[in-house]
């Protein structure tokens, strides 16, 4: 069974890809992990369409939930046009959606080339960024990304694009090997950018 759609904290969470361009050096996926403390198995036998995805979702009570989350196993953003389309269906035939946030390594632009942004006003309600650290150096060095430092540049600028369309933009670091120092300078870049950072704790294996 297809795990398309799971809860945390009275929230829904999307699972639509598997894929990413990144190897995150706390990513669950690298120590055999098929899940997380959110979900027992999040990998997909195979990537649900659109419409599978939505029949899911409708079989949900959504506005019982404080968030819809695209987020899963996988960078969402593989599939942005997936997701505006299901959140335009969902905002036609469901009264009182909760807020609609994307949980992103910010790579979007990067992965389709072209800018994505201008599609999220009306339809995303909040974009948290993986930002992982304040220079390409401490970024590349965690995130890994299969783009290298052209990740860190389509991250930055994604960020500052997507704050003129998405109400709430926030930035995210994982506390792992952090000092209050670095998590200062993360915050200043977060800023910069029109952001707002976001502390995440490290879950251990």
């Amino acid at each position: 069974m297809e795990t398309i759609t799971y809860e945390y904290e009275n929230a829904l969470y999307v699972n639509l890809t598997n894929r990413c361009d990144c190897s995150c050096v706390f990513c669950l996926r690298h120590n055999g992990h098929k899940g997380s403390i959110y979900a027992d198995d999040l990998w997909l036998d195979h990537e649900p369409t659109r419409e599978e995805a939505l029949r899911d979702l409708l079989d949900r009570d959504l506005p019982s939930y404080r968030e819809l989350v695209f987020c899963g196993f996988g960078e969402p953003t593989y599939r942005i046009d997936d997701i505006l389309w299901l959140v335009d269906e969902l905002k036609r035939t469901v009264p009182g959606l909760p807020p609609v946030r994307i949980n992103t390594n910010g790579h979007a632009n990067l992965l389709h080339g072209r800018d994505v942004c201008p599609d999220l006003k009306g339809r995303i309600d909040v974009l948290s960024i993986s930002l992982n650290g304040s220079t390409p150096e401490e970024y590349l060095a965690v995130t890994q990304p299969r783009d290298g430092i052209l990740a860190w540049k389509s991250m930055l600028d994604f960020t500052r694009e997507a704050v003129k369309y998405v109400p709430t933009v926030m930035m995210t670091v994982v506390d792992k090997d952090k000092s209050p120092e670095e998590i200062q300078r993360c915050r200043e870049l977060c800023e910069s950018l029109g952001a707002h950072l976001r502390v995440r704790a490290y879950i251990p294996d």
